[in-house]
């Protein structure tokens, strides 16, 4: 197949069974590391500058502005180097060296904010930094992946359909929080469409979206220190939260059993999946989504190292079936 432009080469339909993963379970794992950007965000970065390039919001005097924690900023990096849209992305000391040269080579100008919030996290002071700039610069337009609503729009449309299309209905579906776009395009599409199916969504410790107490957190993706507005906690989906060192351990273990690296935010949803298998009847068939691979993340969570020095222990990875 012949493609005209880079974003437009999405993968939609790989899955990866993870045989023996949960006993009885079939455990499927939707890997979207795959797309040109190595995550998920490629789609919904597409939708948040076409959606306001339709309504005229970005026009070719427009320089845009986000925040991301890696990412976003390397999958809208892809969009803007094709459509010549400047870029900057606001980011924090936690984004990983290999996403920074990333987007860098991309041609993204690259802003990392050392500052903590009131909530000891880094997204209100890089937004606190967007809003300023916005003051500054008249031409700067703000995407605002924590707000718009084509965010939540992009994975109704392509990953919750493209899912029910290649599976069918699931009886479980677990997925990661972070903007909660994933999970709120989710929750509207099997809502319609399989409410049969019963959705987690997974936060990391430390994060506020589900209204637990703020702490400190190392791994990009998952949580945030300041609510998105596009979460909406409708009562028809159950919530858990993961410690980011057990998500180490869990990324550790599919590495060693399965030959796959993957990052952070996805071995924090395998966690959540593993506790939840246990209730599901056998037979039953899950799908986890693995919003990005590992390959941004050998310096960190697959580093001992690492994990030594801001964890202050050693690990292994968590055994089968535990």
């Amino acid at each position: 197949m012949i493609y005209s432009n880079v974003h437009d080469i999405i993968l939609d339909d790989i899955f990866l069974e993870l045989s023996g993963f949960a006993s009885g379970i079939q455990s499927l794992l939707k890997i979207e590391g795959l797309n040109p950007a190595g995550s998920i965000k490629i789609k919904p970065a597409v939708e948040l500058v076409d959606s306001l390039e339709r309504a005229g919001v970005i026009t070719t005097q427009s320089k845009l502005i986000e925040s991301s924690s890696g990412n976003l900023g390397i999958a809208l990096g892809i969009v803007c180097a094709e459509k010549r849209y400047p870029l900057t992305i606001v980011t924090d000391p936690n984004v990983s060296s290999q996403a920074v040269h990333i987007m860098e080579a991309l041609g993204v100008t690259v802003k990392q904010i050392t500052e903590r919030d009131s909530s000891g996290g880094y997204l209100g002071s890089r937004i606190k930094f967007i809003t300023q700039e916005l003051e500054r610069d008249p031409d700067l337009v703000w995407l605002n992946q924590y707000a718009n609503p084509s965010n939540s729009l992009a994975h109704r449309q392509r990953t919750a359909e493209n899912l029910h299309k290649e599976i069918g209905s699931p009886d479980l579906l677990v997925i990661g929080v972070g903007t909660s776009g994933t999970l709120m395009g989710c929750v509207e599409y099997f809502g319609v469409h399989s409410p049969s199916t019963r959705i987690v969504a997974v936060d990391s410790y430390g994060s506020v979206t589900f209204g637990t107490p703020p702490a400190q957190r190392r791994l990009p993706g998952l949580g945030t220190s300041r609510k998105p507005e596009l979460f909406k906690d409708s009562g028809t989906f159950d919530k858990l939260v993961v410690s980011e060192i057990d998500a180490i351990r869990m990324c550790r273990r599919i590495a060693r059993e399965y030959g796959l690296l993957v990052g952070g935010s996805t071995g924090t949803a395998l966690v959540a999946a593993a506790h939840v298998a246990k209730s599901l009847p056998a037979g039953s068939r899950m799908v986890i989504i693995s919003p990005d691979l590992g390959d941004k993340y050998v310096d960190t969570i697959y580093s001992d190292s690492w994990v030594s020095t801001n964890f202050d222990k050693t690990i292994t990875p968590i055994p089968s079936g535990a």
